[in-house]
């Protein structure tokens, strides 16, 4: 056995879509580190299928997001069937500031394109690679790791990322307590076409009450790309059903063992299809059961665990993978910081104190949706949608958010921000969304002028703090007040000329000769180019219901770290500073 020394600044355990979204995002920070799988390659099935609205948006601000939509289909809504009768359809409508909409996309496609896109930073997994042990010091984690041909090295990193799912050998070695517990029925899984005519879009939920009026057959459908194509789960036969792991085992997932055949799907299709219908293509087929437990912390020290290292739960509403994926971008660009040295020594603490509640909510809310239906749950279709699209996540009580107001309807700290379009600059032919704007960016100070002459305080504010924080790495830029709501998109030329004129002409007719230059940008109280940007239709100020000037710091995971608003001239940069010292060493 030979031993070698190895040094990264983090090592990733598990390359499934949380480990590569950690790598990809540590990457795109310029963050060096290893991602690790046992596994010889990706697995060709369709796990985890959906895609929420607020993973696009994670992936739009990676720079990423367009393979993504481009791979995927539109999730519209869900047939409801219950005892063969149909029982209507619930449409997954979302308000129009919503960049992206539900969409379906198998497992070892989003593995894919998170893999293309690590690829580009120079970061290839390395496969057949485990992770056996690993110490850590106040300075480093030493891992043991075993690679493909069956050499043992040692790999020093400064951090370990626990990616490695609900047996993870991280989470198991810091000793981290798993509770919760097991559902009692097994399910089958398969990748199948159908010959229905049920329309595109939507997936299908048919269930059977028995005699005694509980559930006894199930049968649920989501679309995937393809003519045709569902990921279906339905109970497992009593031929396939085997005894349930005992003792503290997890028993979640796929058991590669037992794997269904066609006939299995047909014979549910027979009993719970919305019409006559049969199975064909079937790609691959599994049986697997559902657990849901949680960790007591999502970390210590050095090292983390993220995704399902952290937490399962059922597969209801498709939460799973996209609170693990989440969990990764959030602590990936706190990681970038320490490994920068500009950190606040309590930033990584904050991973825990924001993902954790995030977990607990997530596995206590699926736990009952299985049971009961997404049916049941007392909030109206609006609120329950945008929590199952998981744009409801919030931070209000983070350690690392604020001070700052909160909007009287606008988002407060700690709270997502929310997109916006029709933002004109003298150069941009068309109108920009916000969106366009934080892309591929850290931390973002957006400022809000309600005037020509509030720009200048605007930039005196990023003059001052750039000064006090003795960097400029932070971008920032101003959104004007245009001349209010249209009822047309500003989409020509013309249009964008005469929106960003007339805001012009009137910021110059109550500020002076001269105001109007603005819009084609200005510079800080410094001299450092500040961007102007025009809210030609009105949209940034009606969702963030500005009050006068404001100031925004957007972190890189679309968070508002705090907001200022109305900007009041003695306390903006004091309280902005203080928001600021909670991130950074400064």
């Amino acid at each position: 056995m030979a031993d070698t020394e190895t040094e990264t600044d983090v090592l990733i355990a598990g390359a499934g879509p949380v480990g590569l979204t950690a790598a990809a995002e540590l990457r795109r920070q310029g963050v060096d580190c290893r991602i690790i799988d046992r596994l010889p390659a990706r697995l060709p099935y369709a796990k985890a299928v959906g895609i929420q609205p607020r993973t696009l948006e994670v992936w739009d601000r990676m720079g990423m997001v367009r393979a993504a939509l481009e791979a995927a289909v539109p999730l519209r809504g869900q047939l409801m069937y219950v005892d063969g009768a149909p029982q209507g359809h619930i449409d997954l409508r979302l308000p129009p500031e919503v960049p992206y909409g539900f969409a379906a996309l198998p497992q070892y496609e989003t593995e894919r394109i998170l893999e293309e896109h690590l690829a580009r930073f120079g970061t290839a997994i390395e496969r057949g690679v485990e992770l056996l042990s690993f110490t850590q010091n106040d300075s480093e984690v030493l891992s043991r790791i075993v690679t493909a041909d069956g050499e043992e090295q040692e790999l020093r990193s400064r951090f370990l990322v626990g990616c490695d799912g609900a047996h993870s050998i991280v989470r198991k070695t810091l000793g981290l307590t798993f509770e919760g517990g097991a559902f009692p029925d097994e399910y089958m899984l398969a990748d199948v076409e159908v010959d229905w005519s049920l329309p595109q879009g939507y997936g299908v939920r048919s269930v059977h009450h028995g005699v005694d009026g509980a559930v006894d057959d199930i049968l649920v459908c989501i679309p995937l790309p393809g003519r045709h194509r569902y990921r279906m789960s339905m109970l497992v036969p009593p031929e396939l059903s085997a005894e349930a792991a005992q003792g503290d085992e997890v028993a979640h997932g796929l058991e590669a063992q037992r794997a269904p055949g066609i006939e299995h799907v047909q014979a549910v299709l027979d009993r719970l299809s919305p019409e006559p219908t049969t199975a064909s293509a079937m790609r691959w087929s599994s049986v697997f059961r559902i657990s849901h437990r949680l960790v007591d912390r999502y970390g210590d020290g050095r090292v983390f665990v993220a995704g399902d290292a952290a937490h399962i739960h059922p597969p209801t509403g498709a939460q799973g993978m996209n609170t693990g994926i989440q969990d990764a971008h959030n602590l990936a660009w706190k990681l970038a910081l320490a490994v920068a040295g500009t950190a606040h020594p309590r930033l990584l603490a904050s991973y825990h104190a924001e993902r954790h509640p995030v977990g607990e909510e997530v596995v206590g809310r699926t736990v009952r949706h299985a049971a009961q239906g997404l049916q049941a749950d007392p909030d109206d279709v609006a609120t329950v949608t945008l929590r199952e699209a998981q744009l409801l996540v919030a931070y209000p009580d983070s350690p690392i958010v604020g001070p700052g107001t909160a909007g009287a309807d606008g988002p407060g700290p700690g709270e997502r921000a929310p997109d916006c379009g029709g933002l004109t600059s003298a150069v941009a032919a068309v109108p920009l969304r916000l969106y366009d704007l934080l892309r591929d960016r850290g931390h973002v100070l957006v400022l809000y002028a309600d005037s020509p002459a509030a720009v200048a305080s605007c930039g005196e504010l990023v003059a001052g703090v750039r000064r006090s924080t003795g960097t400029a790495a932070m971008p920032a830029f101003v959104v004007l007040a245009g001349p209010g709501d249209t009822d047309t998109e500003a989409d020509t030329e013309t249009e964008t000329e005469t929106d960003t004129d007339a805001a012009s002409e009137a910021g110059a007719e109550s500020d002076g000769a001269g105001a109007a230059d603005v819009r084609f940008g200005t510079t800080d109280a410094d001299g450092a180019p500040l961007p102007v940007f025009v809210d030609s239709r009105g949209e940034f100020a009606l969702l963030y219901r500005t009050d006068g000037p404001a100031a925004f710091v957007v972190r890189p995971d679309g968070y508002l770290g705090t907001r200022l608003s109305p900007l009041s001239v003695p306390e903006r940069a004091t309280v902005l500073l203080d928001h600021l010292a909670r991130v950074f060493r400064i």
